[in-house]
């Protein structure tokens, strides 16, 4: 399973229900993905594709819907 969190332009947020438990989130898109860290702080983790100008924008849009991806993330792990 793999829940949208939101999406944004091409770009679609979401997480994986069986991957790492560490809170993080994937991007992506038609033209690559992403994967950042929330924690301990908001950080790249993987990019495959995607331009830096992209990923600066990705990690605004990020910090901009950080407590939903949290809330969304807690929820779907009964946390």
């Amino acid at each position: 399973m793999s829940p949208t969190i939101f999406r944004y332009r091409n770009y679609r947020f979401l997480f994986f229900s069986r991957e790492e438990p560490r809170l993080h989130i994937h991007v992506h898109s038609p033209d690559g993905e992403a994967k950042f860290w929330i924690e301990p702080k908001i950080e790249l983790a993987l990019n495959k594709g995607l331009r830096e100008t992209e990923l600066k924008e990705l990690e605004h849009q990020i910090r901009e819907h950080e407590q939903k991806i949290r809330d969304t993330w807690n929820k779907h792990f009964n946390r």
